[in-house]
């Protein structure tokens, strides 16, 4: 009989998302990540059977989890649009260097030259979107803002996207500051009033 697993799944990919944050998931190692969680090397590798094993499982966690930080909103703020507001600030509220930023977009080359990445991926761009566009059709049904929400979906998730690129070139501020702003100039021209 095995012995119990004094550490779940769950904390694993926690430390692995901020393993890739310090190191990116190309000079990621299974060491990096077992210290972060107070785990061996082999521990991990018991479950999770190699790096990618480990990194597909963590890409496959953050798909499953994409609608988490809306759902949370919606329960804290009875306004739909300042939901998505919250939502958007919470997603990129864990990044607080350019240099961590760096970590996300070096998982965006696995995402686009992998083909399992890049369906995980993909995905969880999908999910984000319906929750975004969810988001906004509450908004217009509230009266708070005058528009079509799945066209506008997608220009807020260029919009959160596209702030995290300037914010991380410019480096203008703290970036959740940066999101309210982008995110402010996008949904401008279709507040109602």
């Amino acid at each position: 009989m095995g012995r119990p697993r004094t550490t779940s799944d769950e904390a694993i990919l926690g430390a692995t998302a901020r393993a890739i944050g310090r190191h990116g998931p190309q000079r990621l190692t299974l060491a990096a990540v077992a210290q972060e969680a107070g785990l061996s090397p082999a521990t991990l590798v018991q479950r999770f059977g190699s790096k990618r094993g480990l990194l597909l499982a963590f890409a496959a966690h953050a798909t499953r989890t994409a609608a988490e930080p809306f759902e949370r909103a919606r329960q804290e703020h009875a306004s739909p649009l300042a939901a998505l507001r919250a939502a958007l600030v919470h997603l990129a509220e864990g990044v607080s260097t350019p240099e961590e930023l760096s970590g996300s977009l070096g998982f965006l080359q696995l995402d686009l030259t992998d083909p399992d990445f890049r369906a995980h991926a993909a995905e969880h761009a999908r999910r984000t979107r319906d929750e975004i566009a969810a988001l906004l059709a509450d908004a217009v049904a509230a009266g708070e803002l005058e528009a079509e929400a799945a066209t506008l979906a997608g220009a807020v998730q260029v919009a959160y996207n596209g702030a995290l690129i300037l914010w991380a070139l410019t480096g203008d501020g703290p970036l959740p500051d940066a999101m309210r702003e982008a995110l402010g100039q996008t949904l401008r021209p279709y507040l109602a009033g």
